[in-house]
């Protein structure tokens, strides 16, 4: 965004980040390209619980017979669960990022470079063409192994092994489980996650990365490892509703077809 000139100097933190947003552009803005993101979320989890309920059956482990391969399977799910996603829903990923960080641009007069949702389609495909809508999806597709793999897996791995007794269905153990796969999940991606985002920022701009691990050596070089982070605080804050999800998920399985999980089962 400071190199396109639509962001004059870098954000100190989520605060300065919200403070500048507001004063510079208005509280509305904050929820800029959150339309897209909405179109976006409800098809991507759909996509994401029935791949990898499809996937576990697939795999067919039982967690008495076979535990090391079972949990292997609980991860192997999730991630081609989120891989699988991708490859439906990517575009309007792209498309909700680029609205999000389309910040009125100081050097052309407080102007923005979009004006919605089909205008980023229309420049991106004329600039870029069906590749640019897809810029940054090697490393989306790793990354969410990664995250999927974790979140999935690793919520499915705890809660069947730990949550026996009267935490089995319990909402609020369900709950901090999700929380704590989340969070580990997203910080195991978030390295990932920034060089995508970096490289669907160069569509249509001159400068362009050749590939991911171009990018991450760029920015590694340019602002230290610690740039690989930045934003990772408030995407954890994000967790938690990618906590409730899960919890949900079960509980909404429990009253509709009375499927409880059982720990120590599978």
């Amino acid at each position: 965004m400071i190199a396109s000139g639509r962001l004059d100097r870098p954000y100190k933190g989520i605060t300065d980040c919200f403070k500048r947003t507001v004063s510079e552009e208005g509280a509305i803005n904050l929820w800029r390209g959150n339309g897209t993101n909405v179109l976006r979320y409800f098809p991507t989890q759909a996509l994401n619980f029935a791949f990898k309920d499809s996937f576990k059956q697939m795999f067919g482990f039982k967690k008495s017979e076979q535990f090391g391969l079972w949990v292997v399977g609980n991860i192997a799910s999730g991630a081609a669960a989120g891989a699988s996603s991708s490859v439906f829903v990517y575009s309007l990923d792209y498309a909700r990022t680029r609205l999000s960080a389309d910040g009125k641009s100081s050097a052309k007069g407080g102007q923005r470079q979009f004006s919605g949702l089909i205008d980023v389609y229309r420049q991106t495909l004329r600039s870029d063409g069906i590749v640019g809508l897809y810029r940054g999806f090697v490393p989306s597709v790793v990354g969410i192994c990664v995250y999927r793999g974790l979140y999935f897996g690793g919520y499915d791995t705890i809660r069947d092994t730990l949550l026996a007794g009267n935490l089995r269905g319990n909402f609020l153990a369900s709950f901090a489980v999700g929380w704590m796969c989340t969070t580990g999940a997203a910080l195991a991606a978030y390295p990932l996650d920034t060089i995508r985002r970096r490289m669907m920022m160069t569509s249509g701009e001159k400068v362009q990365y050749r590939s991911f691990i171009e990018a991450g050596r760029h920015i590694v070089a340019k602002e230290g490892v610690r740039s690989l982070f930045a934003g990772a605080g408030a995407n954890i804050l994000r967790g938690v509703a990618g906590a409730g999800v899960l919890s949900l998920y079960d509980k909404f399985q429990e009253l509709a077809w009375g499927k409880v999980y059982q720990a120590g089962s599978g």
